[in-house]
């Protein structure tokens, strides 16, 4: 059975570079960097689906600070691992914040080649210490501090490609939307877990799911 406790939403206002910064603790130079990828994203994404095209008018709410909100729930953590990373988010924007930390590294897992593309594109002109590996995640075998997530699959689903990472003793971060907690339910089908859910400072709907331990769920 899962341990998941439901807490209360408390999202904060962001609505541009100034008000990101000012909660996130950026600085100039991570702003400037999170305005290229936002540019590059807007770039690739006319000849590639990587984000919903609207969504780049919220960008620093939709992306940067529902990505970036991840840090102080893991401040020492320096090992991250995003799973189906797609367009970057989170990782990417973790990279950014943590640029120039000689210790700070993420493992960006997409299975499809052009994505790869954009994200070598990205982590090569942004100067990121970040490693993009095509491949399925499940069949890669990291010892990273953190596994995230950002719309990658269903709950059940997202355990079975974290689940190399959790038992090497990672903690899941996972970003997931207002059915939480149907996902939650269907994944005591699956598995034998621990979790709790944090609310998102992002998105009064959206949630966290942080996973410290997965197994099999027993049978009846």
């Amino acid at each position: 059975m899962s341990d998941a406790k439901l807490l209360e939403p408390a999202p904060e206002t962001v609505t541009d570079a100034a008000s990101f910064a000012a909660v996130a603790g950026a600085g100039p130079e991570q702003v400037r960097d999170l305005e290229r990828y936002r540019d590059l994203l807007a770039e690739w994404n006319q000849k590639m689906n990587l984000v919903g095209a609207s969504t780049l008018d919220a960008f620093w709410s939709r992306h940067a600070w529902d990505s970036a909100q991840l840090l102080p729930l893991a401040p020492e953590a320096r090992v991250w691992a995003d799973l189906g990373a797609g367009a970057g988010l989170p990782g990417v924007v973790l990279a950014i914040m943590r640029k120039g930390d000689p210790a700070f590294h993420v493992h960006l897992v997409e299975s499809m080649a052009k994505r790869c593309r954009f994200l070598r594109a990205v982590v090569g002109e942004l100067g990121l210490s970040a490693t993009v590996h095509n491949a399925r995640a499940e069949d890669l075998r990291l010892t990273v501090d953190i596994v995230t997530a950002r719309a990658c699959a269903p709950l059940h689903r997202l355990l079975g490609y974290a689940k190399p990472f959790l038992q090497r003793g990672a903690t899941g971060l996972f970003l997931k939307g207002q059915d939480v907690a149907t996902e939650l339910e269907e994944a005591t089908r699956f598995w034998d877990y621990e979790a709790d859910v944090l609310p998102s400072r992002s998105d009064a709907r959206g949630r966290i799911v942080r996973v410290r331990r997965l197994g099999r769920a027993r049978k009846a």
